[in-house]
């Protein structure tokens, strides 16, 4: 299969058997995914701290790349090891945005729902 057409469910699967061939499960539980998904998003966060977005990416793609996949990584495990379907609560969250955030109010426009 390419590796573009993998749903959601073939990564997280993909995540968790790199985890399992290192015996690392023993290391994990809901609260340390946690913690180093927050540790991984600030680490991405770094990439772009006192420059502008474009030099940032510019300047560090590939780290920026990497960053976010661990990201992603962590945030797969963590839905696995708490037994969330992301695409069920990626979908519910959009819809729930989609009533907080109307087109005809929220378009174009960078307020807070509460500030609408």
């Amino acid at each position: 299969m390419d590796k573009q057409d993998m749903t959601v469910r073939e990564l997280v699967n993909a995540a968790i058997k790199f985890r399992d061939e290192r015996d690392w499960k023993q290391f994990h539980n809901p609260k340390d995914l946690a913690i180093s998904l927050s540790l991984e998003a600030s680490e991405l966060l770094e990439n772009f701290q006192w420059k502008d977005s474009e030099t940032s990416i510019k300047e560090n793609q590939k780290n920026i790349h990497e960053e976010l996949a661990d990201v992603v990584i962590y945030s797969l495990m963590l839905s696995d090891m708490l037994d969330v379907d992301l695409n069920d609560i990626v979908l519910d969250k959009l819809e729930k945005n989609a009533k907080k955030y109307p087109v005809d109010k929220a378009k174009g426009n960078w307020k807070k729902y509460t500030d609408l």
